[in-house]
Protein backbone atom coordinates (compact mmCIF):
# COMPACT_ATOMS: atom_id res chain seq x y z
CA UNK A 1 0.00 0.00 0.00
CA UNK A 2 3.00 1.96 0.68
CA UNK A 3 5.02 1.62 -2.05
CA UNK A 4 1.61 1.69 -4.49
CA UNK A 5 0.99 5.27 -2.29
CA UNK A 6 4.79 6.62 -2.91
CA UNK A 7 4.22 5.66 -6.72
CA UNK A 8 1.50 7.70 -6.82
CA UNK A 9 3.24 10.54 -5.64
CA UNK A 10 6.22 10.39 -7.43
CA UNK A 11 4.27 10.46 -10.42
CA UNK A 12 4.90 13.79 -12.43
CA UNK A 13 2.06 16.20 -11.75
CA UNK A 14 0.24 16.85 -15.11
CA UNK A 15 0.85 20.88 -15.91
CA UNK A 16 -2.39 23.26 -14.99
CA UNK A 17 -3.62 24.39 -18.76
CA UNK A 18 -2.47 21.02 -20.67
CA UNK A 19 -5.54 20.16 -21.77
CA UNK A 20 -6.30 23.59 -22.77
CA UNK A 21 -2.92 23.64 -24.59
CA UNK A 22 -3.73 20.54 -26.05
CA UNK A 23 -7.50 21.22 -27.53
CA UNK A 24 -7.04 24.81 -27.67
CA UNK A 25 -10.58 25.75 -27.10
CA UNK A 26 -12.39 22.46 -26.90
CA UNK A 27 -14.37 21.00 -30.13
CA UNK A 28 -16.73 24.00 -30.08
CA UNK A 29 -13.80 26.64 -30.28
CA UNK A 30 -12.43 24.32 -33.29
CA UNK A 31 -16.24 23.96 -34.98
CA UNK A 32 -15.92 27.68 -34.72
CA UNK A 33 -12.47 28.14 -35.79
CA UNK A 34 -13.83 26.10 -38.72
CA UNK A 35 -16.38 27.52 -39.79
CA UNK A 36 -15.04 30.69 -40.08
CA UNK A 37 -11.98 29.87 -41.77
CA UNK A 38 -14.82 28.75 -44.42
CA UNK A 39 -16.85 31.56 -44.52
CA UNK A 40 -13.45 33.81 -45.29
CA UNK A 41 -12.66 30.69 -48.50
CA UNK A 42 -15.94 31.16 -49.99
CA UNK A 43 -16.16 35.49 -49.58
CA UNK A 44 -12.41 35.10 -51.21
CA UNK A 45 -12.74 32.56 -53.65
CA UNK A 46 -16.05 32.80 -55.31
CA UNK A 47 -15.26 35.96 -56.55
CA UNK A 48 -11.90 34.12 -58.11
CA UNK A 49 -13.43 31.33 -59.20
CA UNK A 50 -16.44 33.32 -61.07
CA UNK A 51 -13.07 35.31 -62.66
CA UNK A 52 -12.11 32.23 -64.00
CA UNK A 53 -15.06 30.70 -65.14
CA UNK A 54 -16.29 33.95 -67.24
CA UNK A 55 -13.88 33.97 -69.65
CA UNK A 56 -16.00 30.49 -70.56
CA UNK A 57 -18.90 31.69 -71.48
CA UNK A 58 -20.64 34.64 -74.11
CA UNK A 59 -21.47 38.03 -73.00
CA UNK A 60 -25.28 36.58 -73.08
CA UNK A 61 -24.46 33.44 -71.02
CA UNK A 62 -23.36 35.70 -68.20
CA UNK A 63 -26.29 36.90 -67.91
CA UNK A 64 -28.49 34.14 -68.13
CA UNK A 65 -26.99 30.79 -66.78
CA UNK A 66 -25.90 30.67 -63.72
CA UNK A 67 -22.72 32.50 -61.90
CA UNK A 68 -20.31 29.60 -61.23
CA UNK A 69 -21.32 27.73 -64.61
CA UNK A 70 -18.96 26.13 -67.06
CA UNK A 71 -18.48 27.30 -70.65
CA UNK A 72 -16.95 25.51 -73.07
CA UNK A 73 -12.80 26.22 -73.80
CA UNK A 74 -13.88 27.15 -77.26
CA UNK A 75 -15.25 30.29 -76.02
CA UNK A 76 -11.36 30.57 -74.30
CA UNK A 77 -10.00 30.95 -76.86
CA UNK A 78 -12.67 33.12 -78.71
CA UNK A 79 -11.97 35.51 -75.71
CA UNK A 80 -8.36 35.27 -76.32
CA UNK A 81 -8.32 36.22 -79.84
CA UNK A 82 -10.73 39.55 -79.85
CA UNK A 83 -8.21 40.95 -76.78
CA UNK A 84 -5.28 40.16 -78.35
CA UNK A 85 -6.41 41.63 -81.52
CA UNK A 86 -7.83 45.04 -79.97
CA UNK A 87 -5.91 47.60 -81.44
CA UNK A 88 -3.25 45.50 -83.37
CA UNK A 89 -2.41 43.49 -80.28
CA UNK A 90 -1.87 46.73 -77.91
CA UNK A 91 -2.51 44.30 -74.95
CA UNK A 92 0.28 41.85 -75.66
CA UNK A 93 2.57 45.03 -75.85
CA UNK A 94 0.89 46.12 -72.04
CA UNK A 95 1.87 43.04 -70.54
CA UNK A 96 5.59 43.59 -71.75
CA UNK A 97 5.22 46.73 -70.46
CA UNK A 98 4.27 45.02 -67.08
CA UNK A 99 6.61 43.06 -66.86
CA UNK A 100 9.65 45.23 -67.75
CA UNK A 101 8.36 47.77 -65.28
CA UNK A 102 7.93 45.58 -62.61
CA UNK A 103 11.44 43.64 -62.85
CA UNK A 104 13.08 46.62 -63.34
CA UNK A 105 11.59 47.98 -60.50
CA UNK A 106 12.59 45.16 -58.55
CA UNK A 107 16.22 44.44 -59.06
CA UNK A 108 16.77 48.06 -59.11
CA UNK A 109 14.34 48.48 -55.66
CA UNK A 110 16.54 45.40 -54.12
CA UNK A 111 19.72 46.73 -54.96
CA UNK A 112 19.34 49.91 -53.27
CA UNK A 113 17.06 48.76 -50.10
CA UNK A 114 19.07 45.49 -48.73
CA UNK A 115 22.69 47.15 -48.74
CA UNK A 116 20.50 50.57 -47.54
CA UNK A 117 18.88 48.47 -44.55
CA UNK A 118 22.13 46.78 -43.82
CA UNK A 119 24.05 50.29 -43.96
CA UNK A 120 21.65 51.35 -41.11
CA UNK A 121 21.43 48.15 -38.69
CA UNK A 122 25.05 47.67 -38.58
CA UNK A 123 27.03 50.99 -38.66
CA UNK A 124 27.11 53.60 -36.10
CA UNK A 125 27.23 57.06 -37.62
CA UNK A 126 26.60 60.85 -38.34
CA UNK A 127 22.57 61.42 -38.90
CA UNK A 128 21.78 57.39 -38.33
CA UNK A 129 19.06 57.99 -36.41
CA UNK A 130 17.76 61.04 -38.89
CA UNK A 131 17.69 58.80 -41.71
CA UNK A 132 15.48 56.21 -39.88
CA UNK A 133 12.97 58.75 -38.63
CA UNK A 134 13.05 60.14 -42.24
CA UNK A 135 12.10 56.09 -43.90
CA UNK A 136 9.83 56.52 -41.32
CA UNK A 137 7.88 59.23 -42.29
CA UNK A 138 7.84 58.38 -45.76
CA UNK A 139 6.30 55.18 -45.58
CA UNK A 140 3.56 56.78 -44.28
CA UNK A 141 3.51 59.56 -46.97
CA UNK A 142 0.59 58.82 -49.29
CA UNK A 143 1.83 58.17 -52.52
CA UNK A 144 -0.60 60.32 -54.07
CA UNK A 145 0.69 63.11 -52.68
CA UNK A 146 4.42 62.37 -53.68
CA UNK A 147 3.04 61.91 -57.62
CA UNK A 148 3.03 65.61 -58.62
CA UNK A 149 6.57 66.35 -57.52
CA UNK A 150 7.94 63.57 -59.11
CA UNK A 151 6.40 63.80 -61.97
CA UNK A 152 7.25 67.71 -62.11
CA UNK A 153 11.06 66.70 -61.12
CA UNK A 154 11.14 63.86 -64.27
CA UNK A 155 9.80 66.80 -66.46
CA UNK A 156 12.37 68.74 -65.57
CA UNK A 157 15.15 65.85 -66.31
CA UNK A 158 13.05 65.07 -69.31
CA UNK A 159 12.21 61.53 -68.12
CA UNK A 160 8.71 61.84 -67.71
CA UNK A 161 6.59 59.66 -70.86
CA UNK A 162 9.54 56.82 -70.85
CA UNK A 163 9.73 54.02 -69.14
CA UNK A 164 12.31 55.69 -66.55
CA UNK A 165 9.51 57.40 -65.35
CA UNK A 166 7.73 54.26 -63.94
CA UNK A 167 10.93 52.32 -62.92
CA UNK A 168 12.89 54.92 -60.89
CA UNK A 169 9.95 55.91 -58.78
CA UNK A 170 8.42 52.69 -58.13
CA UNK A 171 12.18 51.15 -57.17
CA UNK A 172 11.75 54.11 -54.28
CA UNK A 173 10.97 51.93 -51.66
CA UNK A 174 10.74 53.11 -48.10
CA UNK A 175 9.16 50.16 -46.38
CA UNK A 176 11.46 47.39 -47.82
CA UNK A 177 14.88 49.99 -45.92
CA UNK A 178 13.28 49.75 -43.36
CA UNK A 179 11.87 46.51 -43.12
CA UNK A 180 15.83 45.51 -43.70
CA UNK A 181 16.59 47.58 -41.03
CA UNK A 182 14.65 45.69 -38.78
CA UNK A 183 16.01 42.54 -40.20
CA UNK A 184 19.17 42.82 -39.65
CA UNK A 185 19.39 44.68 -36.46
CA UNK A 186 17.17 41.66 -35.07
CA UNK A 187 19.05 38.56 -37.18
CA UNK A 188 22.43 39.27 -37.78
CA UNK A 189 24.88 37.96 -35.20
CA UNK A 190 27.21 40.78 -34.06
CA UNK A 191 30.16 38.35 -32.69
CA UNK A 192 30.08 37.00 -36.53
CA UNK A 193 30.30 40.93 -37.74
CA UNK A 194 33.44 41.29 -35.55
CA UNK A 195 35.07 38.09 -36.24
CA UNK A 196 34.95 39.18 -40.02
CA UNK A 197 36.31 42.31 -39.05
CA UNK A 198 39.37 41.37 -37.25
CA UNK A 199 39.95 38.96 -40.23
CA UNK A 200 40.15 42.10 -42.29
CA UNK A 201 36.40 42.00 -44.13
CA UNK A 202 35.66 45.31 -45.00
CA UNK A 203 31.87 46.47 -45.18
CA UNK A 204 30.78 45.39 -48.18
CA UNK A 205 32.71 41.94 -47.75
CA UNK A 206 30.47 41.79 -44.47
CA UNK A 207 27.57 41.96 -46.45
CA UNK A 208 28.21 40.51 -49.54
CA UNK A 209 29.82 36.98 -47.87
CA UNK A 210 27.07 36.93 -44.32
CA UNK A 211 24.74 39.93 -44.68
CA UNK A 212 23.30 38.45 -48.03
CA UNK A 213 22.98 35.06 -48.02
CA UNK A 214 21.78 34.97 -44.42
CA UNK A 215 18.96 37.01 -45.55
CA UNK A 216 16.63 34.51 -47.76
CA UNK A 217 13.55 35.09 -45.91
CA UNK A 218 13.77 38.88 -46.03
CA UNK A 219 14.67 38.42 -49.59
CA UNK A 220 11.36 36.79 -50.44
CA UNK A 221 9.74 39.19 -48.53
CA UNK A 222 10.51 41.95 -50.51
CA UNK A 223 10.59 40.15 -53.85
CA UNK A 224 6.34 39.18 -53.42
CA UNK A 225 5.99 42.86 -52.12
CA UNK A 226 7.47 44.82 -54.41
CA UNK A 227 6.48 42.77 -57.14
CA UNK A 228 2.90 43.17 -56.06
CA UNK A 229 3.32 46.58 -55.19
CA UNK A 230 4.96 47.07 -59.02
CA UNK A 231 2.35 44.43 -60.88
CA UNK A 232 -0.48 46.48 -59.23
CA UNK A 233 0.89 50.14 -59.74
CA UNK A 234 -2.25 52.08 -62.06
CA UNK A 235 -1.85 55.65 -60.92
CA UNK A 236 2.38 55.86 -61.04
CA UNK A 237 1.96 54.85 -64.61
CA UNK A 238 -1.85 57.13 -65.28
CA UNK A 239 0.15 60.09 -64.24
CA UNK A 240 3.46 59.52 -65.96
CA UNK A 241 2.57 58.48 -69.58
CA UNK A 242 0.63 59.50 -72.36
CA UNK A 243 1.66 57.49 -75.11
CA UNK A 244 -1.07 54.55 -75.33
CA UNK A 245 2.00 51.83 -76.45
CA UNK A 246 4.27 52.37 -73.39
CA UNK A 247 1.21 51.72 -70.57
CA UNK A 248 1.19 49.26 -68.25
CA UNK A 249 -1.31 46.37 -68.09
CA UNK A 250 -3.94 48.21 -65.31
CA UNK A 251 -3.55 51.72 -66.89
CA UNK A 252 -4.24 49.69 -69.89
CA UNK A 253 -7.23 47.65 -69.29
CA UNK A 254 -8.71 50.98 -67.98
CA UNK A 255 -8.86 52.44 -71.27
CA UNK A 256 -9.78 49.08 -73.13
CA UNK A 257 -13.12 48.94 -70.45
CA UNK A 258 -13.65 52.37 -71.12
CA UNK A 259 -13.14 52.59 -74.93
CA UNK A 260 -15.39 49.49 -75.52
CA UNK A 261 -18.96 47.89 -74.16
CA UNK A 262 -17.52 45.75 -71.94
CA UNK A 263 -18.67 47.01 -68.41
CA UNK A 264 -21.48 50.03 -70.27
CA UNK A 265 -23.58 47.91 -73.07
CA UNK A 266 -25.60 51.29 -73.89
CA UNK A 267 -22.19 52.37 -75.26
CA UNK A 268 -22.21 51.78 -79.58
CA UNK A 269 -19.22 49.84 -80.68
CA UNK A 270 -18.24 46.83 -83.24
CA UNK A 271 -15.55 45.78 -80.89
CA UNK A 272 -15.95 42.54 -79.88
CA UNK A 273 -14.33 43.28 -76.24
CA UNK A 274 -17.34 42.18 -73.76
CA UNK A 275 -17.06 41.19 -70.39
CA UNK A 276 -15.97 38.20 -70.84
CA UNK A 277 -12.65 39.68 -72.78
CA UNK A 278 -12.38 41.65 -69.45
CA UNK A 279 -12.75 38.44 -67.33
CA UNK A 280 -9.66 37.32 -69.43
CA UNK A 281 -7.57 40.26 -69.04
CA UNK A 282 -8.36 40.32 -64.94
CA UNK A 283 -7.12 36.97 -65.09
CA UNK A 284 -3.59 38.00 -66.82
CA UNK A 285 -3.38 40.69 -63.86
CA UNK A 286 -4.35 37.80 -61.21
CA UNK A 287 -2.16 34.81 -62.25
CA UNK A 288 1.25 36.08 -62.15
CA UNK A 289 0.83 37.63 -58.50
CA UNK A 290 -0.47 33.85 -57.65
CA UNK A 291 2.50 32.05 -58.87
CA UNK A 292 4.88 34.52 -57.23
CA UNK A 293 3.45 34.07 -53.95
CA UNK A 294 3.11 30.20 -54.39
CA UNK A 295 6.44 30.18 -55.06
CA UNK A 296 7.85 32.46 -52.45
CA UNK A 297 5.33 31.81 -49.50
CA UNK A 298 7.55 30.50 -47.06
CA UNK A 299 9.99 33.36 -47.40
CA UNK A 300 6.77 35.84 -46.74
CA UNK A 301 5.78 33.57 -43.80
CA UNK A 302 9.38 33.79 -42.18
CA UNK A 303 10.39 36.95 -43.58
CA UNK A 304 6.76 38.24 -41.96
CA UNK A 305 8.12 37.43 -38.35
CA UNK A 306 10.97 39.40 -38.42
CA UNK A 307 11.72 41.21 -35.87
CA UNK A 308 9.07 39.06 -33.99
CA UNK A 309 11.87 37.56 -31.20
CA UNK A 310 15.09 38.49 -30.46
CA UNK A 311 17.67 36.12 -29.26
Amino acid sequence: MRHAAKTHASAPARPRGSRLRTNGLGPLGAAIRVVLLLLLAVFFGLPLLWLLLAPTKTNTQLTDWMPLAFGSFARVGEAWKNLTDFSDGVVLRWGLNSIFYTFGSLLLGLAVTLPAGYGLATLRFAGRRTLIWLTLITMIIPSSALVLPLFLELSYVRLANTPWSVILPAAFFPFGVYLAYIYYATSLPNDLLAAARIDGCNEWQLFTNIGLPLSRALLGLLTFVSFTANWNNYFLPYVMLNNSRLFNLPVGLQVLMTGTSALRPTFATDLPIRRAEVALAGLLLVVPVALVFLYSQRFVVSGALTGATKE
